[in-house]
């Protein structure tokens, strides 16, 4: 059942903030090598790769089960989507800062896109630190 306390638009961004991740995870999952030699990457680590993938299904995933839930949920789906974005962010700049990386403007615009999901999921999470009395906002 739908809880009509969510605003639509967030529960929409859910489902493509869902695609997003499961287009990306199949790819690592199933073609890790290919995928990112295709992008320029000149050593691929598969290992890494599918965990990285097995991150990008489960919290897509959840994004879109979740999407139904009560208002009383959303900022424990939020702050998960706003660490992981922001974890993201961290890590990929350290690869790029210390050169470790073959494919740095593949690695630049991975960066804009955890920084727009992240900066989008700040946003709604202070809106629904709004609706809920009595618990905090990040």
């Amino acid at each position: 059942m739908i809880n009509s306390a969510v605003p639509n638009s967030l529960r929409t961004w859910f489902v493509i903030h869902f695609l997003v991740d499961i287009a990306i995870a199949i790819h690592l999952m199933v073609a890790s090598v290919f995928t990112l030699k295709l992008f320029g990457w000149d050593t691929v680590d598969p290992f890494t790769a599918r965990l990285v993938a097995a991150a990008l299904f489960g919290i897509g995933i959840e994004s879109y089960l979740g999407r139904d839930a009560g208002i009383e949920t959303y900022p424990g789906m939020l702050n998960l989507k706003i660490i992981w974005s922001l974890a993201a962010i961290i890590g990929l700049c350290l690869s790029l800062f210390q050169g470790s990386t073959g494919a740095p403007a593949v690695i630049w615009a991975l960066v804009l896109v955890f920084a727009g999901f992240n900066l989008l999921w700040v946003y709604w999470r202070k809106q629904s630190g709004k609706q809920l009395v009595g618990r905090p906002s990040i």
